[in-house]
């Protein structure tokens, strides 16, 4: 019997970006594809409808993929897969499995012996530390900071110790409605020769990147806008 492949099919990270982020090669081998793992269904079909690859967007499948889903819920989604039609997955923003529960449908198809194929795309966490121009061979991905700001900022004094003895660049995303808050708690928690940087609406018309020390940002801290931002630090 011939089983399907995975596929890891990146999305934009700022709207109306597809002509510019994405491969054409994705498109081509995607145009196949028929069966999609999502987190929500509305995005992803505006996406691949964005990709004008399709003539029916109405006639592709979608399953539901979150942080929620049980082991039992994704051997169902991938019943498609052992039947020889191949499955794709989508974030809702950039690369499948990075910061994202794609993960989950990853580590299935590989204890069921499924190839996987990641395809190119752009990821707003490796954008960020290139531009960052903080060491980019020694980095942890932290994903989102206690809510609550004396958590927080105990959180951040921590990982900047652990930053300082491993030489280690320390990365964040945050929710857009709160990047001011959590910006005040880094300026607040961290020493003012610790290196931060700031990269914002990445890819998109408002761009924002810039790396200054702690005691800089302090002098001018910018007032963010709500669009998705990634944080880094340096100690």
């Amino acid at each position: 019997m011939t089983v399907g492949t995975l596929f890891l099919v990146p999305t934009i990270i700022s709207e109306g970006t597809e002509k510019e982020v994405i491969p054409p090669i994705v498109a081509d081998r995607i145009k196949l594809i028929r069966y999609f793992l999502v987190e929500d269904v509305r995005t992803a079909r505006r996406y691949l409808s964005s990709l004008k690859i399709y003539d029916n967007i109405e006639s592709l499948k979608f399953s539901i993929l979150n942080k929620d889903t049980k082991e039992t819920e994704i051997e169902e989604m991938f019943q498609p897969i052992f039947s020889g039609e191949h499955l794709g997955v989508l974030s809702e923003s950039g690369c499948p499995g990075v910061a994202d529960p794609g993960s989950l449908a990853v580590d299935f198809a590989h204890r069921k012996n499924i190839k996987v194929v990641p395809l190119v795309g752009p990821s707003s966490i490796l954008l960020a530390l290139m531009a960052s121009g903080l060491n980019g061979q020694q980095f942890a991905f932290h994903g989102y900071l206690p809510i609550d700001s004396k958590e927080c900022i105990q959180k951040i004094k921590t990982l900047e110790k652990e930053s300082s003895s491993k030489n280690q660049t320390q990365i964040f995303i945050e929710t857009p409605y709160r990047n001011n808050q959590v910006l005040k708690n880094l300026l607040r928690g961290l020493s003012n020769t610790t290196e931060l940087s700031i990269a914002l609406d990445l890819t998109g018309k408002n761009e924002f990147i810039k790396t200054q020390s702690v005691g800089e940002w302090k002098k001018n801290t910018p007032q963010l806008s709500k669009e998705p931002v990634v944080l880094m630090f340096l100690s």
